[in-house]
């Protein structure tokens, strides 16, 4: 699920910085491009996989 997140973030991110829209300082591309790193990263470790029933 984290893995869908962040491919949206990275695809807002790519939005914003190829129609060059003038936002605030937390929604620059930049800054979303990082949010969905980090969505990346937890879901690589394991973090957004999915239910797993645990035995």
């Amino acid at each position: 699920m984290l893995g869908i997140v962040a491919a949206v973030l990275f695809f807002v991110a790519f939005l914003i910085n190829a129609a060059d829209l003038s936002t605030n300082d937390a929604f620059s591309s930049t800054n979303v491009m990082l949010l969905g790193l980090t969505a990346l990263a937890l879901h690589v470790a394991g973090l957004g996989s999915g239910w797993a029933r645990r035995l």
